[in-house]
């Protein structure tokens, strides 16, 4: 349920909530918070909360450093952790100036601008992910290691698959926050998990992505066990991906096939620009570390159904049609990556690109001489700075001095 201004303060009054935590991210995707009693909420509507922005990372100097939350009252949720008296809602925030002005390091605002130029081509894009992830556990001070909470692999069932009920725990929670996992299993590594969702509208997508990453967090804490999204946690195990999943509607009929220009064309603008903004996809050393190995992706191709590929095209029919972008990594700010990529396929309907043909080998087994004349992706996180460093089209979705900052702290 999506509440307005006034149904939010109501709710609250009606459903004994005494604490709403405002949530935002940073721009490097860390979700952040400031809890606020429910005396404050109308003024949080209006006029925003202040926060210390000179405090987060990437954001601004101690000179300038008053900036201000603005909840979005079509996100808010009871946080179903939380104790069911004296209940605890949260809400996402727009990040803005006193004048009102929108701050430029906002990712949530810049994806939502991405969303809106889709819409003015007459586009709906929806968004679905696939997201992987480790358990470990703690040592005896409560510290995390490395220690896979078990020795599974894919697909796994119990007893061998000791994170059957941690994936159960966290999956009941999502879905008393209005979220839809689709399906979940134990991933090749061991203690790695994946949890897939339904598709979403874009910006809710995000929201829903930055909800997953701190219910798993925090129920794994409760079950004395330590939850990673780092891209390479174990050197000799397989990496965690963050596949996204986009589907193009038209007219409300799902146009997301190899038959359909505009379909070609916006694979064709994300495989252009793949490059220059995989910074924001990858943005750590580690995750170059994943790229080309376990079934990670390496080169800058396309293919119906081959699991080797950059972006590959599911078996599937009506609604379920959609195209899977499978280099981005769990540590992204998801903002940022699906804008970008959302963006570069936006580009390319607009340039009415041609696609090249798709690459129908195994990327993985396949010999040198038919691989010779692939492009690669960044080879590591220095060239993938280098990439973005010097790319128009990654100046001309977020300002120089946000890219500079993002570039400073990463």
């Amino acid at each position: 349920m999506e509440y307005t201004t006034n149904e939010v303060i109501q709710y609250v009054k009606e459903n004994d909530v005494k604490f709403i935590k405002l949530f935002f991210t940073d721009i490097f995707g860390v979700t952040r918070s400031i809890s606020i009693q429910p005396s404050l909420l109308e003024r949080a509507f209006e006029q925003g909360i202040s926060f210390d922005a000179s405090a987060v990372p990437g954001f601004l100097n101690a000179a300038q450093s008053d900036l201000f939350l603005q909840p979005d009252p079509t996100t808010l949720s009871v946080l179903p952790w939380r104790p069911q008296r004296g209940r605890v809602a949260r809400m996402f925030c727009s990040i803005k100036y006193l004048d009102g002005r929108e701050f430029a390091g906002d990712t949530r605002q810049i994806l939502k601008k991405v969303a809106a130029s889709a819409q003015k081509e007459g586009l709906e894009i929806k968004v679905g992910t696939e997201c992987e992830f480790y358990i470990f556990k703690l040592d005896q001070n409560g510290n995390p290691t490395l220690i896979p909470y078990d020795n599974a692999g894919y697909c796994s069932l119990a007893p061998f698959d000791k994170c059957e009920n941690v994936r159960r725990d966290i999956i009941l929670n999502l879905e008393q926050l209005g979220i839809e996992p689709e399906t979940s299993h134990h991933e090749t590594g061991p203690g790695q998990n994946e949890i897939d969702f339904k598709y979403s509208e874009i910006c809710k997508a995000a929201d829903n992505l930055a909800t997953f990453k701190i219910t798993v967090a925090t129920i794994a804490a409760q079950d004395g066990l330590h939850s990673s999204f780092s891209p390479k946690p174990l050197k000799d195990q397989a990496g965690s991906g963050l596949h996204l999943n986009l589907s193009l509607n038209e007219k409300g009929v799902n146009i997301t096939n190899l038959e359909n220009k505009k379909t070609k064309s916006f694979i064709a603008g994300i495989l252009r620009r793949i490059r220059e903004i995989t910074l924001f996809l990858n943005p750590l050393k580690e995750s170059y570390d994943r790229l080309g190995y376990f079934e990670a992706p390496k080169y800058v191709s396309y293919s119906s159904q081959n699991r080797s590929q950059l972006i590959r095209l599911p078996a599937a029919t009506g609604q379920q049609m959609r195209l899977e972008l499978r280099s981005p990594d769990p540590s992204c700010n998801q903002y940022l990556a699906m804008a970008f990529v959302i963006a570069a396929g936006l580009e390319g309907i607009k340039d009415s690109l041609d696609l090249e043909p798709s690459v129908d080998i195994n990327l993985f087994t396949a010999p040198a001489e038919k691989i010779k004349d692939l492009q690669s992706l960044p080879e590591n996180l220095g060239e993938a700075i280098e990439l973005a460093s010097s790319s128009d089209f990654v100046k001309s979705l977020i300002p120089e001095e946000v890219l500079k900052a993002y570039i400073k702290h990463i």
